[in-house]
């Protein structure tokens, strides 16, 4: 029996959970397997999650450094395709769990995966990934305002540190401002950085459906839903009961408003139908048309998703 790495699962799970995510369909107004957007692609999101496979197992064997990874994660991206940004929200989220569940290995003494999946549960991941994105320093906040340079994504303007000015580097060297402060400040518009605040909790969500999916545990018991099915699922239900905060930066509160409750009607009809996809999947469908139609793309959401994956994946969930 070939005996793996745990820094190196911890890696390859990060790529799975994205490579799912990605894959997953329908998935309304995101791309997967199916749709594309008309520069970013389908295999711009597969050459992504498998480039970053070094900074995710680097990450593992630190707690240090947050921005640094984030700026590689983001170049490697970038170098493996053409289709501009496509995980950078994701890697917010990948690194510093990756980060603390390493650590926790190194902390409980675990040596193999088997162990690990047993022995570490959810809320230790990510109550140590809290500690560690706490301790972010100004080098941190500097590295993640240069990832910006190699990039578009779409942000709030905020008035003191405008991601979009070049003199804010300055300004947060001035006031010695953390990666966490930032996050701090963005807490309330953007729901990446609430998760760095909040514990990572929307993540914790994610998990433990995807885990409860795959087991055919909870609300699931007796419905023998696949990955795809449980992956779609998750993601309506996030949409549904949050708003998505890519979709109100791109476009306004009332329109990422109107797409979380269009998600809940196709949850409640999920409920109904006691998870039959296969009458429910026209309803998806048709929502997924309308917001590719519209250019209308819950990317926050899809992040916590894959989040969720990586954490399930690390848990032992198969498929």
């Amino acid at each position: 029996m070939i005996k793996e790495n745990i820094h190196s699962y911890i890696a390859k799970c990060a790529q799975l959970a994205m490579v799912l995510e990605v894959s997953a369909h329908p998935k309304p107004g995101n791309v997967d397997r199916t749709d594309d957007y008309k520069d970013t692609k389908y295999e711009h999101f597969l050459a992504s999650s498998i480039s970053i496979y070094d900074v995710i197992k680097d990450a593992s064997q630190n707690d240090r450094f947050i921005g640094k990874s984030i700026n590689n994660a983001v170049d490697l991206s970038t170098s493996w395709q053409n289709g501009g940004n496509t995980h950078f929200g994701a890697f917010i989220l990948l690194i510093p769990i990756a980060m603390a569940s390493g650590n926790l290995i190194k902390r409980e003494e675990l040596f193999s995966i088997k162990e690990f999946q047993r022995g570490v549960l959810i809320k230790d991941i990510l109550l140590n990934a809290h500690e560690i994105v706490k301790k972010t320093d100004i080098g941190d906040a500097i590295e993640f305002y240069k990832a910006f340079t190699s990039i578009e994504v779409k942000v709030n303007t905020v008035k003191e540190f405008d991601l979009k000015q070049s003199d804010s580097i300055i300004s947060l060297s001035e006031k010695n401002m953390s990666l966490y402060d930032l996050m701090e400040i963005s807490k309330g518009y953007d729901m990446i950085a609430n998760e760095w605040v909040n514990g990572f909790n929307k993540c914790a969500e994610c998990a433990k459906i995807i885990i409860d999916g795959m087991g055919q545990m909870g609300i699931f018991k007796k419905y023998n839903l696949n990955i795809n099915e449980v992956i779609v699922y998750t993601f309506l239900f996030i949409l549904a009961n949050n708003r998505d905060t890519f979709i109100q930066t791109k476009f306004d509160i009332e329109t990422a408003d109107f797409v979380s409750n269009q998600a809940l009607n196709i949850i409640t009809k999920l409920h109904e139908n006691k998870f039959d996809f296969d009458s429910t999947y026209p309803s998806i469908q048709k929502f997924d048309d309308e917001l590719l139609f519209k250019k209308i793309n819950p990317g926050s959401t899809a992040d916590i998703v894959i989040a969720g994956l990586f954490i399930a994946l690390m848990k032992g969930i198969r498929f």
